[in-house]
């Protein structure tokens, strides 16, 4: 058995990518964060796994997730939610963010020869973390959502002895100048045409 999962919250003006308005609009944040979701379980979709599971912060899945198992996120921190999922899974598990769109089904794997698989991103912080055995110990105390993340979850790990595999680095979107590389990087993306059209909407205001 191995599980795989994508960790998002609801796809509300004002509560996701706050930090692309401005440029765009609270509205188009929004957009843009659903339009990067979607590409992401599509691309989960595609990764060989016997649970595909949803993360999620919010009252209604994404429509994109039908067939997913739906773990609602539970209170507190980013690390104690995390690891709070993580012991409650027992098989190989691999967490995925929705932040790169650009994922590909190629970018993931289960721990072969190591204990722990690591997708760094370029800011500092990590895009997936897989262990074959789950233990939520690994990630609560790390600090989230600052440039040395990874460092910290990497020390963590290192801490207790265990082998990491690297995954591809990748870059994830939090402000507008992300965003267009990231949409460079996947023009097929419905992020890219997200952004496309929300610049488009900006140009003829």
């Amino acid at each position: 058995m191995t599980a795989i999962v994508v960790i998002a919250k609801e796809c509300l003006p004002g509560r996701v990518k706050t930090r692309l308005h401005p440029p765009l609009s609270l509205e188009q944040a929004a957009e843009l964060a659903a339009a990067s979701l979607d590409d992401t379980i599509e691309a989960v979709r595609s990764i060989p796994a016997d649970r595909r599971i949803l993360f999620f912060d919010g009252d209604t899945p994404p429509a994109s997730a039908d067939g997913f198992e739906i773990i609602p996120q539970p209170a507190g921190t980013l690390d104690e939610r995390l690891a709070a999922l993580f012991d409650a899974l027992d098989e190989p598990t691999v967490l995925v963010g929705m932040d790169t769109p650009q994922l590909r089904p190629g970018d993931v794997r289960w721990p072969d020869s190591g204990d722990v698989v690591f997708g760094p991103a370029l800011d500092g912080g990590y895009w997936a973390i897989g262990m074959r055995e789950p233990r939520g110990d690994l990630i609560l105390g790390v600090p989230m959502s600052r440039a040395d993340t990874g460092a910290h979850q990497l020390a963590a790990i290192a801490r207790a002895g265990l082998c990491v595999e690297l995954l591809p680095v990748l870059h994830d979107v939090d402000e507008i100048a992300d965003a267009e590389r990231v949409a460079a990087l996947a023009p097929h993306t419905r992020f890219a045409r997200a952004l496309a059209a929300a610049s488009s909407e900006a140009g003829a205001a």
